[in-house]
């Protein structure tokens, strides 16, 4: 098969898509630690830390701390919050 065959358009989800699959697959995990008793903040607080290593690996301590700086007013803000119109 040649690489046009094997092109990411063809078989990978496009951006949107992959963030949708990769929050269903942590929020699946998620679920099952709190169903094996692991507690909530513990939880969250791993989640975090193992995002930001990772995204340290990624893009280095210095960008990543830039990249947080806001996160304050972004939380602030009400953009981390899950709001649901009734």
């Amino acid at each position: 098969m040649s690489d046009s065959e094997h092109s990411p358009s063809d078989s990978s989800p496009s951006g949107d898509e992959q963030k949708r699959i990769a929050l269903e697959r942590i929020l699946d995990a998620w679920d099952a630690a709190l169903s094996e008793g692991v507690q909530p903040e513990l939880l969250a607080t791993t989640a975090i830390f193992a995002a930001l290593t990772d995204m340290v690996d990624l893009h280095g301590e210095e960008d990543v701390a830039s990249m947080m700086a806001d996160l304050p007013d972004r939380i602030r803000n009400g953009e981390f919050s899950l709001k649901r119109d009734t």
